[in-house]
Parts: structure tokens; C-alpha cells; sequence
């Protein structure tokens, strides 16, 4: 069943109500007459914006588009402001969804990066005024609190909408591009003070006022209405000689999300699962619809998740121009951008001890999944309390000048200093903290997933007496009282890119509306990410100090209802599943932290877990030729572009890493890896040159019908963190001794070549009447260099594994004599008995009684003694032990790859009614899908990203009022090919949303506004190699803006 297409609902959303209020936004493609992009951008090559005459509402920002569509050679699409600081959308990255090819992952609902014809993120080239934007992310919006800022994707949240003019999106190479899209490159342009209609002062003054849904379920202060603010001023004098242009705008959004996120699903062979001396199951266990598939599906745990998020952004932006003669212009601008997030999470989990007493597995033919799974162990329920917090700041600093020498002579010299860096935000100066808490008094644990979501059940003991000494206060209900703490994590992520860049370009218009020019560019780029985390047990893994939450944080925990807040999904939330606890991560390691620490206790410091430190370097020199052709043939007006780019990178890449010390297994499925001392620097060279040819041509081949054709050779950088020289090591997620997964480790290649694809499109375009066109196109790219993952085993850095049950080390031991008694194989068992060993020195015969004396048949082992058998025993790994075998991925140039598809495109205004259209269809395809039943000992190589598209939008543009109504549908594509370090494969499902906007002109310098954002509330959701297999899933609300403008 897909769930995210048919829910289960529990309330019903008054958004849709809402919506009512709405007639309909949508498409805005185009360029306001009166900004032209920065002399040496792209557009100013083959547009002549003509006169400056200022153009506001819909319909003639879609007829500027129209036209810049039209004239263009290549496929160009724009969209542009409806008038001085009002921009269609919000969002940069939900304008640009309306284009034709284009589509949006998103970050809490918010768009934040594109894909496009296919090509997701880093293979877009994102520049401003035609220069390139550094770009930094820590993108922890799915709970990751590792994520590391290693990638190129331009993050358009950054950014505000009403600072920019005009958004390009150049679907084809030129010569006079810089490298590195792909997909596409999108050019953002800013205004320019020489290019307002008037002169004198001008310019606009908005507010909005942000009201989020999804506020009505904080279980914190957060604000039911936010603000945002921003202007625009211009000036230039009467001689149009000199100008300023100055903005600025803040906006505050506070939101709430819930959520789901079982950690990851088990790919297990048949006869593992099923054999009864295994970890799975016992000879009692009742399996219904007994799985004859090779492999099967198990899930880890199920947990639900509750956030409350902060997002602030400040922009601002000045630009001088002088053009002290006609001949001569120089400007001079800057960019600053600084956006704050922060994420205070709660977690409600229930962790699958095993064995199972219950089992239910699906139908499905090719690899069958446990869907029902129940199992009768007290354990723990956990509530991991996680705050997020990181702070981007970006600014470019930039001067151009271009010189017409001769009358057919001119010269461009641009020159640029940007920079972006993300840094950690919280108050202990982290990017993310966590603190597990717990209340180990779960009796039993039911787990269903047969409605595509899923739904827990349990029942609790509470009662030292009867659950083994586990712990709670004996209430019978599930209460701060039973809460005890486990282990804090504390992580600390940084990037930074910086780019200096320096153009010349030298033209000659040969007349008739024919130019050639010649020029090169020089690109120095270095990309720094750094990251440590530090672990700290508290009250240990199995929670041996419960009470103690209320006794020392009683005011910092709150105690509510987490599986309430779901409305798309129904939790069928009864009894303890009802109560959850919310605190935040930082207060609560202010008091923990110290307290154990001062303990006494052995174990109980501050541990590092290793640090990375890598640097990537990139200096590209190009030199590049193109001649622009106008002219008829056979009496048709025609246009060809052709050209070619040479260039040369030289890239640097320099890891400073801890190098890990041992293996630790901590608890029955706990291990870690120790860091240990910072080694010397590593320093890997690499370099590579291409050539990037490029011709475009298109002629009127009938009256109002335009036939093109291109071909282009683009390329696009592989994403930084595999050019890393840094190795990492990961944990395994239990005893190898009981079927783990092999712990996933990486290595990287800093000699990686860029992908490089041959690119041929095709199109049609009619222009039937004004305001209204239909356009067909075709496109294939064919792509060498892809990156696959090639994953190889082996061991690094000397390490064992302490639960590897093989013969002669202590966990094979252990293993032995579970076997040889008849003792169910579990997690617990084996390493309290491995513990035993290494407590008693190795001592068999010691061990065997200890664990005899502490052990019952058909209840296991004594709650608090294991409890305080893992806190006081930590089992490394040593001689004894094999050596670790892990599972180690890294990138390699192995794969080819073709993309093709089609695009259609139709607007339409119905006379001068006022109403119209925009429609688009995207259909990508290609030999780079991946089998989601592949073999998980098998590679595997797809392209993220890849996926269909589709927008439409009602337009009613007339006497001051303007209203859009968009639905923008992206279809599933691929997020990742190793997700859960068993190969599989990570789905992101379809995803639409509407959207509304409506805005009435109160005077011709007065306007109010209301716009709204994914009315109907669609949810976020991903999964694994089936639709069963949920990864993650997170609902969104609608969020609404009441706004006004007053231009002057």
C-alpha cells in the first residue's frame, strides 16, 4: 500500500478549508524589462531587452519570458519579478519548480535545492550576475545528526526572492558558461541601480506576516506569527551616469514537524532468519505466511519523532554603478546572506531486542518483509532528546567593467571574492547534541506495518520486583519516574568554501546582430569541512539509574502526547504508546554531563569517537571562443551560437584524521569505534582537462514557429566527500557472531574525473497568439565518468571485532557455550558472557558461574545484573579476535550512462479575460535506474535524482488583481544506494503540492497580498527496496503570508 498516497487520516485538516479563500497562483517566467543582466552574463549576449519601461503583474512577466525563450539560442527559460521586489514565490527554488525540466527536494517543507532534466544538486551550476556561489550546508532536516557539509548544491534558502530580478535556467552549454552543470546552469540576477525606468529615488517597501500550521501543535514558546520585512532602494542621477541600489530583508519562520523514521531494515537470508538457534526466532515463534523469498526484511526498531524548528535569514545586497561615458561602465556590488537554523527534537522509540514470538511477512514475490512483528522482552523505551543547530553565512564581494573601445570593439573584466561557511550554532558550540533517556519497564512490544505506517504497541512493567530489577517506581503507569539516562553524543560540523574568480572577455559585433567573442576565466575554489564528535556514558545502555531524570531535571523534562500530533497517519497510539518526554539536549548534558563525569564511576569521561579534517582545492584555468550568428536563410530568421571552452583543473586534496585505537562493544548490540591521536597531514595531487564544445542553432522555420537543435558537451565535479583523502571506520549494529551487517567504512578518491555528457536537444515552439505558446522538445545526454560505488571487504587500521563468535576468541566462547546448553542466542547473552570473560581474566570456569547463578531458563538473566555487568565491562577488541572485516565503499569513474526524455510546455490567456494557463510535462528516462531486489552482495550504480515532473497553474491577471493557483508534482526518484550500509536502495515517493497567491493593487503604488503553501498538506516520505520498507516520513502543514507593498 502506498501511504502517502492513500493515508490512514485520523482529523481532518482545515487547510483545505482554507483554500476557499484562494483564486490561484502560479507560473511566472520572465524578465522584467527594466533589469538586464550584468554586462558578460549570459543573457546579455543574445537579449536585447529594449526599452526601459517597467513591467508589473503575471501576464507581462510571462510575456517577457515568452520572448526571452523565443530569441534565445540554446534552451533558455527565466523567470523574473512581477514588479520591483516582488517575486512570484517565497522561495527561489518553488519559483523555479514551474520551469519546464525543473523540480525541488525540499528541507522542512521548504524548497531547497533543484534538479533538473534528471541531475539533482551538485550537478547544477548555480552562479549570480554570471559568477560562481560558494556553497555550505549541514543538512541534519531528517534527523541526521552526523551530516557533514560536503557537497556543491546551491542551498536556495539562503537567499530572498525579493532581492533578485531574474532567474536563468540554461538548459544547454555555451562557451562562455562556466563548467559544472549538468543538469542545467541557473544564472541569479540582482538589480542593477542604471537599469531602473526613472531616475531619482525609487524603489519598494514589503511586510508579510507568516502564519505555520503546524505552530498549533509546539509543545514550546514558538510564535504563531512571524515576520517578514524587506526594501529596496535605487537611485541615480538625472544623466544617468551614477547609481545605488541598496536591499535588505529579514524573515523569521518557526515551524513543528512530526514524524517517523525506523532506523533501517535487515536484509537477511532465509536460513538465517529462520534458523531457530539463530537471533530471529525460537522454535515457539509463530510466523505467519512462512517467507520462501532468498532474502528477507527485517526492520531494526520503529520511532516516531516530534521538532521544533527556527529558521532566520537576513539578507542584503548594495550595488555602484558609474558610467561616467557611453562607452564605459563600472560596477561595484556585494552580497551578504546569513541563515540560522535550529532543530530541538524528541525521539520515541522501541528498539527489537529478538527473539521475536510473533512474525507476519507480505506477499511480495521477490523479497518478502516482516510486516507484524511482536516480541515479549523487557527492554527498554527510548527517548532521545536531540537539538540541531548550524549558521550559514555567505557574502561576494565583486567588481565588472566593460569598455566599449572601438565601435565594434569591447572589453569585460570581472572580478570576484566570495565565501560561505556554516558553523555549529548551539549554545556548547555544537551542530548537534543528543541525550538518551529511557525508562527500561517495556513488557512486551508489538510492531505493525501493514498500513504503510507504523504502529506500536506495548504493554509495561514498572515493578523492580517482578520485571528483574529493571527499574521504575511501581505505578503501573509510565511516568517521569521511570526515566533514567543512557549516553550523550556531541558533534561538531563545519564547512567553508571559498572562490575567488577572475574573467576577461574581449567582443567584436561584426553588425547584422553577429559577435564574436574570446576571453578566459580563472577559478580558485577550496572547500574545508571539519568534524569530531565525543560520546559520554551516563546511566549506560541498559539504564541503571532510573528515577534520576526526576530527581535532577524534573523541570527541564516535559511530559506530553508525541503520536497525537500525527493527522495524515494513524499511529493507533494506546496506553504507555501515548506518553512521550521532551527536553532540551543541551540542558539536559549541562546537568548529566558533570554528574557523571564526577561520578567516580569507571567509564563514565568524556570519550572521543575521531575527527576529521579535509580540504579540497580546485584551480581551473579556461580560455573559450564563440561567434553568435544572425541572419536569414531561405528568407526564415535564424540564429546559431556556436563555440568552445578549454579547461584545466588542478585539484588538491589534504586529511588530517584521528586514527581509531579498538573496537569497543559496550552492550549486547552497542559498539563504537575509539578514536585515537590526530595523525600528519595527507596530501593527494590530482589534475584533468576537457574540451566543451557548443553550438546551438534555431531558425522561424513558418511564421510564429521556431524550430532548434543543440549540442553541447557539459561536465559536472564530483561532490567533494569523494575527494576526500580521509579513510573512515564505522561501528557494526550487533555482534557479527549474529548475522550484523558488515560495519560500512569508506574510502575516497581525489583523482576522481568529472562526469561528462554529449548533450543533443531538439525542440518545436509555436506561438500562436500573445501571451501564449506550446512547446515540445527532446533531449538525450550520454554520460561518461559516472561515479560508482564500488564496495570492497577488508580490514583498516588493524582493528578486531570483539563479537565475531569465531573459534578461539572470547565472544566464540561465549557463543560455544550458549549453543551447548540450549540458551537462546541473543544479544544479551552473548555479550554478558564475553563480559564475563574479560572480567574473570578469561576464566571459563568463573564466568560459567557467575552467568549459572544469574540466569533462569525461559526468563533469562537478571535485569539488574546485566545492568550493572554493562556499565562496569567494556569488551575490546585483541589478539584474540579476528580482524575486523569491513564493508568499504568508494567512488570510482567505472560507468556510462543515457538520459533522454521529453518536455512539454503550454501557456494560455483566453483574449482579454483576464484568466489563462501554464502547463508543463517533464518525462526523464535512462540506463542509470537501480533494481531495488538487486542482490545486496551485489554493487549497485543508479542516478540520484532521476524522476519525472509536472506542473499547472490557473492565472487570472486583470484591474489590479492577480491570482495563481499551482500544483507542482514531482515523482519518485532515487535518494541513495547504500542506505543502512546493506546496499539498499533509498526512495523518495511522489510528492505535490498546492499553492495559492493572490495580490490586488489598492493604488498604483499600493498592493496587499495573500499566499499560501502546500494546501493540502502533503507529507515527506521515503522508504527502502519496497513501499513497506519506510525510512522516513515526516508530515507538513500548510503555511500562509498576509502581505503588503508599497512601491515608490
Amino acid at each position: 500500500m502506498r501511504s502517502s498516497r492513500t493515508p490512514v487520516f485520523t482529523r481532518s485538516t482545515s487547510a483545505i478549508a482554507l483554500a476557499a479563500c484562494f483564486l490561484m497562483p502560479g507560473v511566472a517566467f520572465a524578465q522584467d524589462a527594466g533589469a538586464q543582466a550584468q554586462a558578460g552574463t549570459p543573457a546579455a549576449d543574445d537579449q536585447n531587452t529594449g526599452d526601459d519601461i517597467v513591467v508589473t503583474g503575471i501576464r507581462a512577466s510571462l510575456d517577457q519570458a515568452i520572448a526571452i525563450k523565443r530569441d534565445s539560442a540554446g534552451v533558455v527559460d527565466a523567470i523574473s519579478a512581477e514588479d520591483i521586489g516582488k517575486f512570484p514565490d517565497t522561495n527561489l527554488a518553488e519559483s523555479l519548480q514551474r520551469i519546464t525540466g525543473v523540480s525541488i527536494t525540499r528541507a522542512n517543507g521548504e524548497g531547497s535545492q533543484v534538479a533538473v532534466r534528471g541531475f539533482s544538486g551538485g550537478f547544477n551550476l548555480v552562479t549570480i550576475n554570471g559568477r560562481q556561489l560558494p556553497s555550505t550546508n549541514i543538512d541534519t532536516s531528517t534527523g541526521n545528526a552526523f551530516a557533514r557539509g560536503t557537497g556543491r548544491s546551491f542551498d536556495f534558502q539562503n537567499l530572498a526572492s525579493e532581492g533578485v530580478s531574474r532567474l536563468e535556467v540554461f538548459k544547454t552549454g555555451r562557451a562562455n558558461i562556466p563548467s559544472g552543470g549538468i543538469g542545467a546552469s541557473i544564472n541569479i540576477v540582482t538589480r542593477r541601480p542604471l537599469d531602473a525606468s526613472e531616475d531619482g529615488l525609487s524603489g519598494s517597501i514589503g511586510a508579510k506576516a507568516l502564519y505555520d500550521l503546524s505552530v498549533e501543535d509546539a509543545e514550546g514558546n514558538l510564535s504563531k506569527i512571524t515576520p517578514e520585512v524587506s526594501g529596496l532602494v535605487n537611485w541615480k542621477n538625472e544623466a544617468e551616469t551614477f547609481g545605488v541600489t541598496v536591499f535588505g530583508s529579514y524573515q523569521l519562520r518557526e515551524s513543528t514537524s512530526i514524524q517517523s523514521n525506523p532506523n533501517y531494515w535487515n536484509i537477511v537470508p532465509l536460513a538465517d532468519f529462520l534458523n531457530t538457534a539463530g537471533p530471529y526466532i525460537t522454535p515457539t515463534t509463530n510466523i505467519t505466511n512462512r517467507p520462501t523469498t532468498p532474502f528477507v526484511q527485517v526492520p531494526n526498531d520503529s520511532r516516531y519523532q516530534f521538532s521544533e524548528n527556527r529558521r532566520e535569514r537576513l539578507n542584503g545586497q548594495a550595488v555602484v554603478q558609474f558610467k561616467p561615458t557611453d562607452s564605459l561602465e563600472i560596477t561595484v556590488d556585494g552580497l551578504y546572506a546569513r541563515n540560522k537554523l535550529s532543530d530541538e527534537r524528541s525521539e520515541q522509540t522501541n528498539w527489537f531486542q529478538r527473539p521475536f514470538t510473533d512474525v507476519t511477512f507480505d506477499d511480495n514475490t521477490q523479497m518478502q518483509s516482516a510486516v507484524i512483528l511482536a516480541e515479549a522482552v523487557q527492554a527498554d523505551k527510548g527517548y532521545e532528546q536531540q537539538r540541531f543547530a548550524t549558521d550559514t553565512e555567505l557574502y561576494s564581494i565583486g567588481g565588472n567593467l566593460k569598455w566599449n573601445f572601438t565601435d565594434n570593439l569591447s572589453l569585460t573584466l570581472d572580478a570576484n571574492h566570495s565565501k560561505s561557511k556554516t558553523n555549529p550554532d548551539n549554545s556548547n558550540g555544537s551542530s548537534a547534541t543528543t541525550v538518551s533517556i529511557g525508562a527500561p519497564v517495556r513488557a512486551t512490544h508489538r510492531l505493525d506495518f501493514t498500513t504503510g505506517f507504523p504502529q506500536q504497541s506495548e504493554t509495561i512493567n514498572d515493578c523492580p520486583a517482578t520485571n528483574g530489577g529493571r527499574g521504575g517506581n511501581c505505578n503501573g503507569v509510565l511516568d517521569i519516574g521511570d526515566m533514567g539516562t543512557q549516553i550523550a553524543r556531541v558533534i561538531y560540523s563545519e564547512q567553508e568554501a571559498r572562490i575567488n574568480q577572475y574573467t576577461a572577455e574581449l567582443g567584436w559585433d561584426l553588425g547584422e546582430g553577429s559577435r564574436f567573442s574570446f576571453g578566459g576565466n580563472y577559478v580558485d575554489s577550496k572547500m574545508r569541512s571539519v568534524t569530531s564528535n565525543t560520546q559520554q556514558m551516563l546511566g549506560d545502555w541498559g539504564i541503571t539509574d532510573t528515577g534520576i531524570v526526576s530527581q535532577m531535571a524534573g523541570d527541564l523534562v516535559k511530559t506530553y502526547c508525541m503520536t497525537c500530533k500525527f493527522d495524515k497517519y494513524d499511529p493507533a497510539s494506546t496506553g504507555s504508546a501515548l506518553v512521550a518526554f521532551r527536553g532540551n539536549a543541551v540542558d539536559l548534558l549541562d546537568v548529566f554531563g558533570p554528574y557523571y563525569a564526577n561520578s567516580g564511576i569507571a567509564g563514565r569521561g568524556v570519550m572521543n569517537q575521531g575527527a576529521s579534517d579535509d580540504t579540497v582545492g580546485e584551480k581551473t584555468w579556461a580560455v573559450f571562443g564563440q561567434m553568435n550568428w544572425a541572419g536569414e536563410i531561405a528568407g526564415r530568421k535564424a540564429n546559431a551560437l556556436i563555440g568552445v571552452r578549454y579547461e584545466k583543473t588542478d585539484v588538491t586534496s589534504i586529511a588530517i584524521q584521528s586514527v581509531p585505537a579498538a573496537m569497543r562493544w559496550q552492550s549486547d548490540n552497542d559498539f563504537l569505534v575509539d578514536g585515537g591521536p590526530a595523525g600528519d597531514a595527507l596530501t593527494v595531487k590530482a589534475s584533468y582537462e576537457n574540451l566543451l564544445p557548443s553550438l546551438d542553432f534555431n531558425i522561424e522555420v513558418v511564421d510564429n514557429v521556431v524550430a532548434r537543435t543543440s549540442f553541447s558537451r557539459t561536465l559536472a565535479r564530483a561532490d567533494y566527500s569523494n575527494l576526500f583523502a580521509s579513510v573512515t571506520a564505522g561501528a557494526p549494529n550487533r555482534p557479527t557472531a549474529l548475522g550484523a551487517a558488515l560495519p560500512s567504512a569508506s574510502r575516497q578518491d581525489p583523482g576522481l574525473l568529472p562526469l561528462v555528457s554529449d548533450n543533443f536537444d531538439v525542440s518545436v515552439e509555436w506561438y500562436y497568439k500573445p501571451s501564449s505558446f506550446v512547446s515540445i522538445g527532446f533531449f538525450n545526454k550520454n554520460v561518461r565518468n559516472f561515479i560508482g560505488t564500488q564496495v570492497t571487504n577488508g580490514n583498516l587500521f588493524g582493528l578486531r571485532d570483539p563479537g565475531s563468535g569465531a573459534a578461539g576468541s572470547r565472544s566464540g566462547v561465549a557463543l560455544a557455550y550458549l549453543r551447548d546448553n540450549n540458551i537462546p542466542i541473543s544479544d544479551i547473552n552473548l555479550f554478558a558472557y564475553t563480559a564475563l570473560l574479560v572480567q574473570n581474566n578469561g576464566n571459563q570456569a568463573a564466568a560459567t558461574a557467575q552467568f549459572q547463578a544469574n540466569y533462569t531458563p525461559g526468563v533469562g538473566l537478571g535485569t539488574a545484573f546485566y545492568n550493572s555487568l554493562a556499565a562496569a565491562v567494556d569488551v575490546l577488541g585483541d589478539s584474540t579476535d579476528p580482524l575486523v572485516n569491513f564493508a568499504i565503499s568508494g567512488p570510482i569513474n567505472n560507468r556510462e550512462g543515457n538520459i533522454h526524455g521529453f518536455e512539454v510546455a503550454w501557456t494560455h490567456f483566453f483574449g482579454n479575460s483576464g484568466f489563462g494557463f501554464a502547463a508543463s510535462y517533464t518525462k526523464v528516462d535512462g540506463n542509470v535506474n537501480v533494481d531495488p531486489y538487486a542482490d545486496p552482495n551485489v554493487n549497485v550504480f543508479a542516478l540520484t535524482g532521476l524522476g519525472d515532473s509536472a506542473n499547472l497553474t490557473a492565472i487570472y491577471d486583470k484591474n489590479g488583481l492577480s491570482a495563481r493557483v499551482s500544483y507542482n508534482w514531482r515523482d519518485k526518484y532515487l535518494s541513495g544506494v547504500n542506505q543502512g550500509g546493506n546496499r539498499n536502495p533509498l526512495f523518495t515517493d511522489s510528492f505535490g503540492t498546492l499553492d495559492a497567491n493572490i495580490s490586488y493593487d489598492v493604488t498604483d503604488n499600493f498592493a496587499v497580498s495573500l499566499e499560501a503553501v502546500n494546501l493540502t498538506s502533503e507529507p515527506f516520505r521515503q522508504y527502502a527496496r519496497t513501499e513497506t520498507n519506510l525510512v522516513y516520513v515526516q508530515e507538513l502543514k500548510p503555511r500562509f503570508w498576509l502581505g503588503a507593498r508599497y512601491r515608490f
